[in-house]
């Protein structure tokens, strides 16, 4: 990873006496890390820009904690659904904290902490984002362990209670149980009274079990033979990141009245050619199971359905991750922090993610 100084105009000469004045206030420069093109993890680039003071309706966020998702290793292939032109700044989601308000943002904001979800730009010291898209921090939770509850936290906990819908005493069976998500739906079913059986890697069982799943070996050829094994009659829910040609398997552990809930295309992490292409043959074959008159339900979770009507949009994001951080601040939720990083290290740390040797998340940390 190259670092690549830039000139910087003087940016805090040119906000607003508001933001100029006392603390909090806007810094003249951040750090970010830049993705310029399709690269190995060490061609990312860490730069100092200007910084400007945010625009009408937006709040300048002070990010402590960002992290590293499937999304970012996507994106570095260029395989991403709907990812930006090269060259830009990644990173998913954010914690920190607000110092500076635009114009017509709630001035109450400054010095608040908050979460928001970006898609794009959080790999970075400071980010501008809509005040309306902020998700309150409650006091006293560590911004990593928080990190690792936005996204993944919000996807579980929508998923198993408003897409899926397991009733206590349910059976589900999540795919990569050792992941961000996977490691949260553990929790979140046990919780509910909800029996989990967990697949990862054996040297992550320890874990699982500790969460509250019946680990299976993810890497067993006889894999959904034994998934069957454990649940002769069918269950609930199947939770599968993965996709591919497994998710035929993944639906006939569906018992009747249940349903498969997809979230992703690990499977065709690697394959050449059109990025869409996996994904848009995976909503066909969902779409199509869905229309079968056989009592079980296909569909495929999207963190963004619904967006375009942003109040009741935001009002589900807030009520999930309310919930995933009140169950932290009670310590039902143990945060699955695979690994803190400086920003200045996001080389190191995509390529700790992308070795799927680590169970749970790994987290940037801009100083």
């Amino acid at each position: 990873m190259t670092t690549t100084p830039a000139p910087v105009p003087d940016a805090a000469a040119n906000a607003p006496a508001s933001t100029r004045t006392g603390t909090p206030a806007v810094p003249p420069t951040r750090t970010e890390v830049v993705l310029p093109g399709l690269v190995e993890p060490r061609g990312l680039v860490v730069r100092s820009v200007a910084q400007q003071a945010p625009g009408p309706g937006r709040v300048l966020v002070r990010v402590q904690a960002t992290g590293v998702s499937f999304a970012e290793q996507q994106m570095r292939r260029g395989k991403y659904y709907d990812q930006p032109a090269f060259p830009f700044v990644p990173g998913y989601d954010l914690v920190g904290t607000v110092v500076a308000t635009g114009p017509g943002a709630p001035a109450e904001l400054l010095g608040r902490r908050a979460a928001a979800v970006v898609k794009t730009g959080a790999w970075a010291s400071h980010v501008e984002v809509a005040a309306a898209d902020l998700l309150p921090v409650p006091d006293g939770l560590d911004p990593a362990d928080v990190e690792t509850l936005l996204v993944n936290g919000i996807t579980a906990w929508q998923m198993l209670h408003e897409v899926a819908g397991v009733r206590p005493g349910g059976t589900v069976v999540v795919l990569g149980a050792n992941g961000g998500v996977g490691s949260t739906l553990v929790q979140l079913a046990r919780h509910a009274g909800i029996r989990t059986i967990g697949t990862a890697a054996r040297r992550h069982h320890p874990l699982l079990r500790r969460l509250g799943a019946e680990a299976v070996d993810a890497h067993d050829p006889a894999l959904h033979a034994r998934l069957r094994e454990l649940a002769p009659e069918g269950v609930d829910a199947v939770f599968d990141h993965v996709g591919g040609p497994g998710i035929r398997d993944s639906r006939r552990l569906v018992r009747r009245g249940g349903v498969l809930v997809s979230y992703g295309t690990a499977a065709t992490r690697d394959e050449q050619g059109n990025s869409r292409l996996p994904v848009l043959k995976l909503f066909a074959r969902l779409a199509l199971w869905s229309a079968l008159p056989d009592g079980r339900r296909a569909t495929f979770y999207n963190f963004w359905s619904g967006s375009r009507r942003p109040r009741r949009f935001h009002a589900r994001q807030q009520h999930a991750f309310a919930r995933v951080t009140a169950l932290l601040g009670e310590g039902v939720l143990q945060p699955q922090v695979a690994a803190r990083l400086p920003l200045q290290r996001a080389a190191e740390a995509l390529e700790l993610a992308e070795s799927r040797t680590v169970a749970g998340k790994v987290v940037l940390l801009p100083r």
